[in-house]
């Protein structure tokens, strides 16, 4: 059995200007706070002799590629992404960047905010665009029933409210 497993699908470029916004501090503090310091640490590790049997040198080592490795993914996605601002002419449909409330069939009412795929945030109900449930409910209208096909089955909510806020 090979580990080679087809590339993940690419992405919807959308991002929000908070999470752009958030995208590019994350950049800023990685290469201007970040990077120096472990730098230095890294120098000051190679500095002590044989690099060999130095874990603090293997560990700075790990730790700058690892930040070199997500400054490239950054500078790749903020290059990429398309900042989009909600100013829908139907307020009452929902559309990149709404907030949802979205009650099941046993009456549960639930909380979604569509953003870019690198906002999503679980915790908060901020749900990638890309997300069946996203997909699903773009475009629908207050009151209308959405089936949605997800992993753990075939599931209804009927869309109560539909907000925008900048």
């Amino acid at each position: 059995m090979s580990r080679w497993r087809p590339p993940s699908e690419k992405s919807s470029p959308y991002i929000t200007a908070e999470g752009h916004a958030r995208l590019k501090a994350e950049f800023e503090q990685l290469w201007r706070v970040r990077r120096p310091e472990v730098v230095r640490a890294l120098s000051a590790a190679a500095a002590e002799g044989d690099r060999s049997e130095n874990a603090e040198y293997q560990y700075r080592k790990k730790e700058l590629r690892e930040i070199d490795a997500r400054l490239k993914y950054l500078t790749t996605r903020l290059s990429d992404v398309k900042v989009v601002e909600p100013n829908p002419k139907q307020t009452d449909r929902a559309y990149f960047g709404a907030w949802l409330e979205v009650a099941d069939e046993e009456g549960e009412s639930r909380h979604y905010r569509i953003v870019g795929a690198d906002e999503t945030d679980s915790g908060r109900g901020w749900i990638s665009v890309d997300s069946p449930v996203a997909r699903a409910l773009l475009g629908k209208a207050v009151g209308e029933l959405v089936k949605i096909r997800l992993p753990a089955g075939e599931v209804e909510y009927e869309l109560l409210a539909v907000r925008y806020e900048r």
